[in-house]
Formats: structure tokens, C-alpha cells, sequence
């Protein structure tokens, strides 16, 4: 008789680098820590309670997300975030989001469909918090379920490779009254199109999206003073 498989696990738990990794996620999203600011080890340790080694550990991984630069003589700062940064991710979200948003439309089932509601809940209760962690979290929880729903799994990761940056752009323009519309009607107005079936409506409803968000992120960035 053969033995049960092993159950699976749903939440594995994180790691003390990932937790380490989230905490200084989140402190540059929210500003705590500013363009330009200097990250310096031994504060960190102190602040954090952890060891250099996963301090540095943490540095080269926001540096990997562009969160983080190396600056020759300076060491680690907080990346500066320039108008045609903003430019061309907002270029390669445009290009990547539309097309999951279409092919997830024209897949979409029901089982699919109660996925993206739940995901839509979290991402409404995330805006709420308001609190750079939960809303970063419950926006990839979100846009995960169309990647995935139209099984662009390599796009998904390239964007997760921009999450960092995305989510600091995120939560300038959000800081804004300056908007056509709100986020979280923006996502409903995805979420609404996909759970049609609709391809056309889907792309639309991204577009709008990005349309409103691109053209906050200029009025903010385009003409802010150059930093040395």
C-alpha cells in the first residue's frame, strides 16, 4: 500500500531576508526613505535587529529591482526616479498589461472569474489600509490573476521584475487629487471588462488606466528640479 502524498503548502513562511527584503520594500514606496538617501549599514542593523551580511543581502536585491543604486564613493542610496524612468516602465506596462488583460478576457471562466473577484476584494481592502505593504501586495495579487488567467507566466515575470518601481510611481500618483478617475474605479472597470469576456473592453479599460496614471507621473516628474 502506498502512502498518502504530502499535503501541499499553501504559505510557506517567509524568511528572515524576506521579511527583511519587504520591510525596506515597503520604507521606500511610502518615502520613509527618500531619493538619494543614503543606506547605511550599521543603522540598518541596529533599526532592523538583523546582520550586515542580511542587510547586504537585501541592498543587491532592491538594487536588482531598481529600488536601490551604488553609487562609487557613496555606497547604497535610494534610486532617484527620473521622467523617462517613469516613461518607459509606464511603456512596457502599457505593452504587457493590455495584452494579459485581452487573452484573459477571451479565457475567462467561472472558476477564473471568482479568482479576479477575490483578488478585486483584496485590492479594494489594500487602498483602503492604505499602507504601501497591503496595497503593494493586494495590486500584485490582482494583476498576478490576469497574468496568470492568460497564462503569461514569462511577462509576469518581467513585471515583477518592475514591481518595486511600479508600486513607488503607484503611490505618487495616488497621492494626487489631480486624476480623471480613482484607482480603485480604474480596477473595477478592468476587473468588469475581463469578467465579459470582452477582449476589446479589456484593452480599453487597461489603456484608460495607464492613459490617467502616465499623465500624473509627467506633471510630477517631468519638470522636478534635477538632483546632483
Amino acid at each position: 500500500m502506498s502512502n498518502p502524498p504530502l499535503t501541499k503548502i499553501e504559505h510557506p513562511p517567509a524568511t528572515l531576508r524576506d521579511i527583511v527584503q519587504d520591510r525596506m520594500r515597503e520604507a521606500i514606496i511610502d518615502g520613509h526613505f527618500k531619493p538619494g538617501d543614503r543606506l547605511v549599514e550599521r543603522p540598518l542593523c541596529d533599526q532592523l535587529g538583523v546582520s550586515r551580511t542580511v542587510i547586504r543581502e537585501t541592498i543587491r536585491y532592491l538594487e536588482a529591482e531598481g529600488l536601490v543604486e551604488i553609487l562609487p564613493g557613496r555606497g547604497p542610496i535610494v534610486a532617484r526616479m527620473s521622467w523617462d524612468d517613469a516613461r518607459q516602465i509606464y511603456d512596457i506596462r502599457r505593452m504587457l498589461e493590455t495584452a494579459a488583460a485581452r487573452t484573459c478576457a477571451k479565457r475567462m471562466t467561472p472558476e477564473l472569474g471568482r479568482r479576479l473577484e477575490q483578488a478585486l476584494d483584496q485590492l479594494k481592502a489594500g487602498f483602503d489600509e492604505q499602507t504601501p505593504g497591503a496595497l503593494f501586495r493586494a495590486t500584485a495579487g490582482f494583476y498576478a490573476v490576469i497574468f496568470d488567467g492568460a497564462g503569461h507566466n514569462v511577462a509576469w515575470e518581467i513585471v515583477q521584475r518592475l514591481n518595486g518601481r511600479i508600486s513607488r510611481l503607484r503611490m505618487m500618483t495616488l497621492s494626487t487629487q489631480d486624476r480623471s478617475q480613482p484607482g480603485p474605479a480604474h480596477m473595477r472597470a478592468i476587473c468588469d471588462a475581463i469578467l465579459s469576456g470582452d477582449a476589446d473592453a479589456a484593452q480599453a479599460a487597461v489603456n484608460n488606466h495607464l492613459d490617467d496614471a502616465t499623465a500624473v507621473a509627467e506633471r510630477l516628474l517631468a519638470n522636478a528640479p534635477k538632483e546632483s
